[in-house]
């Protein structure tokens, strides 16, 4: 049986619904686990992962503006979950450490830190992926609007932490 255009466009805004939901959902359940948003927690993620990262390959890895981490490390430095300190091999260099509080933090974690879409798109095939941003790229020229900015803020901000 075909589905008439807008029974189609029903079905995929619902689909957007049920990918939405489930990353608010998600980060809900993380923040009242870790005490922390999301975002902060994916920076503690990523240095765990990386210690002694710099604040300029953090940002590049997470796919957000350098301000935008900066920030985030700054808060998360103020908590007492992130250390700066010189980095063992070249000393002019000042990377990230996580505290012993911060690793009690990412004890507390229900998955991913940045979030179950990231995770699922890992997962696909490549093939998947590949169409997906085509089709993705496509939806995007009929929505108005400037949209640049969106690409480079976290998830976990934009579902409403």
């Amino acid at each position: 049986m075909n589905a008439s255009p807008q029974e189609l466009q029903l079905d995929v805004l619902q689909q957007f619904r049920v990918i939405y939901g489930s990353m608010r959902h998600y980060f809900r359940e993380l923040e009242q686990r870790c005490g922390l948003p999301g975002s902060q927690t994916w920076v503690l993620q990523e240095v765990t992962r990386t210690p002694e990262i710099g604040v300029g390959e953090l940002a590049r890895r997470m796919g957000i503006h350098q301000s935008t981490c900066s920030s985030l490390v700054e808060k998360l430095v103020g908590r007492g979950l992130l250390s700066k300190q010189k980095h063992s091999v070249d000393q002019r260099r000042v990377g990230l450490c996580v505290t012993a509080a911060g690793r009690d933090v990412m004890q507390r974690l229900p998955g991913p830190a940045d979030g179950v879409l990231p995770q699922a798109l890992a997962s696909m095939p490549l093939v998947s992926l590949k169409t997906l941003k085509i089709n993705l790229d496509e939806l995007l020229l009929f929505i108005p609007g400037e949209q640049d900015g969106f690409a480079t803020t976290p998830l976990a901000e934009m579902v409403g932490e």
